[in-house]
């Protein structure tokens, strides 16, 4: 069974910049379009950026040109690379495909901007 695990989070000031990394365990994962989400305490999950197959990237409107999205289909493995992050940004991020699947949702990785 596919598994994601989210790690890079962390606690940055304003402008800062993380790489988050999602890990899969089987290399399905080059089959699927892939997506981070992030969700906020009281706030329903929201998606910010996917990569296609082929490496594709489409981002939401909120992200404006701030964030990079990337895979290695060799190594199983998706980043996010944020940087001039806000506090806006502050919430629990989660990689899974597009669109999401029940199963595959992870623990989830922290990043948090002090205001």
């Amino acid at each position: 069974q596919l598994q994601l695990v989210e790690s890079g989070g962390g606690l940055v000031h304003p402008g800062g910049s993380l790489t988050l990394t999602c890990t899969a365990s089987k290399d399905i994962f080059r089959y699927m379009e892939m997506a981070w989400y992030r969700q906020d305490q009281g706030q329903q999950r929201e998606w910010v950026a996917s990569s296609g197959t082929a490496g594709s990237q489409k981002y939401a409107d909120f992200v404006q040109g701030r964030f990079a999205i990337s895979r290695d289909n060799k190594l199983n493995t998706m980043t996010l690379r944020m940087n001039d992050l806000k506090p806006g940004d502050s919430a629990v991020y989660y990689c899974n495909s597009k669109p999401p699947r029940r199963n595959l949702w992870g623990p989830g990785t922290q990043v948090t901007v002090p205001s």
